[in-house]
């Protein structure tokens, strides 16, 4: 592949490496590193902030096992990535603040600074409002549009870790290392509940799609299930003597997931509390997990490197993507099912879909 001469200069280096059937194009600009992947039927090299390939195909069960990597952009510490509700910005949290990222091109949009690292991030159902989980133990609400801080959120006395709008954007649930979970009313910054029942750090929590309950994962080796109108407890997932690291709601609202240290993911039945299958998923802790918009495909991201795909009614792994160098930390379907994001240790954030 032949290399414009005349644009040398602005570049620092580039590498073309072999990988499989494809190609992986790396371009470094002035610190700035950004990859593309592309393979070589009928394609061409990506780009650095040229259209990302994005698939017009839903992920499915059916063509899950053809899921590929089709981006990737170096980041700075992102620990955490969240879709807007419109698909258009990807919002990613890191020790020193939040990024927003064009996912068609991986340009960076805008970036907030925060004094606090930030351990998670969420969008506001309208997609107005960013919320962001901080180690200097608030909660944070920023106006997507300019950047600027809307309100604190003040009332945990140890690092918050999680953060999740009401579907109705109403309200918002925290979760901590003070081993509770909060809920907030978003327009006033009120203070509605307490949720007392952990015995160590809050991990992830999460709303109901109905809005009627949010769950919580803990280090006490536990998931629980919450009324939001009276804070009573309505059921626990126990799991092996490990962390509980992150817990989703089906987008029916019928099962919960929780994933943990353990490497398994445990899927239970909401209306009964009761398990109904475990993923042996992987080979280190599950940290990241969320369900496909249509709830037929559960990912889920690992400290083994890995992102995984599954069918969730009949808990078969269908795809083992493996290209993080370090561990995963979360992971993300965008609103329209087409694109997987994922953000890791290694410094990455990777986009993965379906190409034609």
């Amino acid at each position: 592949m032949a290399i414009d001469q005349s644009k040398s200069a602005e570049r620092k280096f580039m590498v073309i490496l072999l990988v499989g059937v494809g190609v992986l194009f790396v371009l470094v600009l002035g610190g700035l590193t950004v990859g593309r992947r592309f393979f070589s039927a009928g394609s061409r090299a990506v780009l650095a902030g040229t259209p990302v390939p994005m698939p017009a195909a839903v992920i499915s069960p059916d063509n899950a096992g053809r899921v590929v990597e089709l981006a990737w952009r170096n980041t700075q510490g992102v620990k955490d990535v969240a879709w807007s509700p419109d698909g258009k910005l990807l919002a990613a949290s890191s020790s020193t603040g939040i990024y927003l990222y064009d996912p068609k091109t991986l340009n960076e949009v805008r970036s907030i600074k925060t004094s606090a690292r930030v351990s998670n991030v969420a969008f506001s159902p309208d997609g107005k409002l960013l919320a962001s989980a901080n180690w200097d133990k608030t909660v944070k609400l920023w106006d997507v549009a300019s950047g600027q801080e809307v309100r604190t959120l003040s009332g945990h006395t140890d690092n918050v870790m999680s953060v999740a709008f009401s579907p109705d954007g109403k309200q918002l649930i925290s979760g901590s290392w003070d081993n509770t979970a909060k809920l907030w009313d978003v327009a006033s910054g009120k203070e509605l509940r307490t949720l007392s029942g952990h015995t160590n750090y809050v991990e992830s929590v999460a709303f109901s799609p109905d809005g009627k309950l949010v769950a919580s994962a803990s280090d006490d080796w536990t998931a629980k299930a919450w009324d939001v109108t009276s804070g009573k407890e309505l059921f626990t997932v126990k799991g092996p003597p490990k962390y509980m690291m992150i817990v989703a709601f089906s987008p029916d609202g019928k099962l919960l997931a929780a994933g943990n240290d353990d490497k398994t993911v445990q899927l239970a039945d909401v209306a009964s509390g009761q398990e109904l299958r475990t993923l042996r998923a992987h080979t280190d802790g599950v940290v990241g997990m969320d369900f496909s918009p249509d709830g037929k495909l559960l990912v889920t991201g690992s400290w083994d490197k890995t992102v995984k795909l599954w069918d969730v009614a009949s808990g078969r792994e269908l795809n083992k993507l493996k290209v993080h160098t370090d561990k995963v930390e979360s992971v993300s379907f965008s609103p329209d099912g087409k694109v997987v994001a994922s953000s890791g240790d290694d410094d990455t954030i990777r986009l993965w879909g379906v190409l034609p």
